[in-house]
């Protein structure tokens, strides 16, 4: 008998504990709409691509948004799409993140004690069509600043409420270019990974998760705004923005550090880490070529 009930309460303190674990991987009170305060999420590059699937992901949870891109009508879209489909509350707030001031506003707002964001995706970014240095350096500047500049400013902003209140996410949109030498948008989307996976670690303690979201190639209009001739590309690599929040959403939930859709990438990942560096810049470095007409 005594063996039977000591089986009983190991078996009983067994079960609570994977309970406990289970609860915790797959309970997110940053993303759940039943959460005792509201969750609000700002997204940058909100008004298309992954920056409006982002905004649909996190609507479809109950949250509240404030939604950021250049554009005021393409974000007021969005927000009436968001409101018709989920009732969501949007608010719109545009601003040109490499404009000085319209930074600095959005900056304000995640800082705003009065009104809290409880999760930041840092989305908004572009590419250009050429290697270096066939770019003018100017635009180089500005893509740099967008994609490493701004997100650190505004994580930056965001985290000291974070803190206080013990609860939050930052999610940074990476790209699996920052996996290989690919450049200098590639390097930048090194950087951000980097800084992600740091930023958890030093987040961890009170309880803010960080997410560095590493999409492949996405219809979006990524490409065709950098320029890039994507025709060679097969539709076997092509993800659809909605998977890549959808997977986004389930690692936050899960508190993992980076978010990989597909096999394929993830396969490319795993690749990358352990193929000589040498050899994958050879590689990678035959894909870039100069534009039509440039001395080589």
């Amino acid at each position: 008998m005594t063996t039977d009930r000591t089986t009983d309460r190991t078996t009983d303190r067994t079960t609570d504990r994977t309970t406990d674990r289970t609860t915790d991987r797959t309970t997110d009170p940053t993303t759940d709409p039943t959460a005792a305060a509201a969750t609000t999420v700002l997204i940058t590059g909100a008004s298309a691509g992954l920056g409006a699937a982002f905004a649909r992901g996190f609507a479809a949870k109950g949250c509240d948004l404030v939604l950021v891109a250049r554009d005021k009508d393409r974000l007021d879209a969005v927000a009436a799409e968001l409101a018709r489909e989920y009732g969501a509350a949007s608010e719109v707030l545009p601003a040109d993140l490499l404009d000085a001031a319209d930074c600095a506003a959005v900056a304000a707002r995640l800082a705003d004690p009065a009104r809290p964001v409880d999760i930041l995706v840092n989305n908004a970014g572009f590419g250009l069509p050429a290697p270096f240095p066939y770019s003018p350096v100017e635009d180089e500047e500005r893509m740099l600043d967008l994609l490493v500049k701004v997100p650190l400013r505004l994580t930056h902003a965001v985290l000291p409420g974070l803190r206080a209140r013990r609860r939050g996410a930052v999610l940074n949109v990476s790209s699996v270019a920052g996996l290989l030498p690919t450049g200098t948008y590639g390097a930048a989307k090194a950087w951000i990974t980097a800084f992600s996976e740091s930023l958890r670690v030093d987040m961890a303690p009170y309880g803010v998760r960080v997410l560095a979201v590493v999409p492949g190639f996405t219809r979006t209009e990524f490409q065709e705004r950098a320029g890039m001739d994507i025709s060679a590309l097969r539709d076997a690599v092509w993800l659809e923005p909605e998977a890549v929040v959808a997977q986004a959403l389930k690692d936050l939930a899960l508190r993992r550090p980076v978010s990989i859709t597909g096999r394929r990438y993830r396969a490319y990942a795993l690749a990358a880490r352990h193929l000589p560096r040498t050899f994958v810049a050879r590689k990678m470095a035959r894909k870039r070529r100069p534009p039509a007409g440039t001395d080589v």
